[in-house]
């Protein structure tokens, strides 16, 4: 059982769709699928335009950096992930401020207000709206209401990775979204996609940057439902696939309702086992635990009771484990998930089990509480 906060499981239908005959990208036929994918993902994303690229998330988040910064950006390094937007500036030259904070702790609204406020070159802020290295939630539709109402010319873009397909995104006042194929979406990795303002556009447009990543020549390429260089097919094909079913299974609120639903109850779950929650504002995307004893039940779990869950990295390599709550996770399994790591506890004689984590989930799950 693959519980990890990506890659996800991908959901048989979907491995069946993209294992059809190869087409070429340059056919009405493909094209015909880009536009209906397109479609889509702008209903999804609820913004003005969208860009898919043939690369990992990182891929768009470099594109957003020298596509979107024209002066200094201002980074949000609450993890490893917030820490790429400063290594990305870093190895463009171009200049940044970095707010820097524990992993498990979200960047305050006026953190960022007053980074701006001492420094009038900042014109582009690049943050998580989940931070996955600890499985945090940034305040970002704040942030950005603020920022806006101070400075409207003030880019802002965030990474939606882990959040984009988990919850509804205020997108009202950020001008980039960008999320990846392998989370919340259920398909391999491969595929990025960037969400953006007319603002955003307007402001790629006036000065187009880079050969590969220029999003000038994708936006005007993707609106004649094409690429500017040769086509994630098979994945773009998956992508439609599966934001199709999801339409058409009780619509995205629906979805989102039920990853919240597990996430609260899986956090409800291992905090009545003793389990300590390691973000101070968790994402529904995965719930994370702190623990010395992370490494032995992850072991206890991908050996004896068939879950595989993620570790953390760098100076939490060890201290953290993480189960995914992403994409068509069955009940059933969550539960099993929860199960599994109270059994483990016991094992390590951390607690003996009583099936309070199983209890817990499922009453919270079915009974409202």
């Amino acid at each position: 059982m693959l519980l990890t906060p990506g890659p996800t499981p991908v959901p048989e239908f979907v491995r069946k769709a993209m294992a059809d005959v190869t087409i070429h990208h340059r056919t009405p036929e493909f094209e015909s699928i880009f536009g209906q994918t397109r479609e889509l993902l702008l209903e999804i994303y609820g913004m003005d335009e969208v860009v898919m690229l043939a690369s990992s998330g990182s891929g768009a988040m470099e594109a957003c950096v020298t596509n979107l910064t024209t002066k200094k950006a201002l980074t949000i390094n609450s993890g490893k992930f917030g820490e790429r937007f400063g290594k990305i500036c870093k190895a463009f030259d171009i200049p940044y401020t970095e707010i820097k904070n524990e992993w498990n702790t979200p960047v305050s609204v006026e953190e960022v207000i007053e980074a701006i406020k001492n420094d009038k070159e900042i014109d582009a802020i690049f943050i998580q709206i989940c931070e996955s290295a600890g499985g945090l939630r940034h305040p970002v539709e704040e942030i950005a209401k603020e920022v806006k109402a101070l400075n409207k010319s003030i880019t802002i873009v965030a990474d939606g990775i882990t959040a984009i397909g988990v919850e509804k995104i205020d997108t009202t006042n950020l001008d980039a979204v960008i999320t990846g194929s392998q989370k919340a979406l259920m398909l391999p990795p491969g595929l990025a996609m960037i969400g953006l303002s007319n603002v955003a556009v307007s402001k790629i447009e006036s000065q187009a940057k880079g050969f590969y990543f220029n999003l000038a020549t994708e936006i005007k390429k993707q609106k004649t439902n094409t690429t500017a260089w040769t086509a994630a097919t098979t994945l773009i094909i998956g992508l439609k696939e599966i934001l199709s079913h999801i339409k058409n299974s009780g619509g995205f609120d629906a979805l989102y309702e039920k990853t919240a639903l597990r996430a609260k109850a899986s956090r409800e779950a291992l905090k009545a086992i003793g389990c300590e929650i390691y973000p101070k504002s968790p994402a529904d995307a995965m719930t994370t635990v702190y623990t010395e004893n992370a490494p032995a039940i992850r072991k206890l779990l991908k050996t004896k009771y068939n879950v595989n869950i993620a570790g953390g990295q760098d100076h939490i390599k060890n201290s953290i484990f993480r189960i995914n709550h992403m994409g068509l996770v069955e009940d059933f399994e969550a539960s099993w998930a929860v199960n599994a790591v109270e059994l483990a506890m016991d094992e390590l004689g951390l607690r003996e089990f009583d099936g309070t984590a199983n209890r817990v989930f499922l009453a919270t799950t079915f009974k409202g509480n």
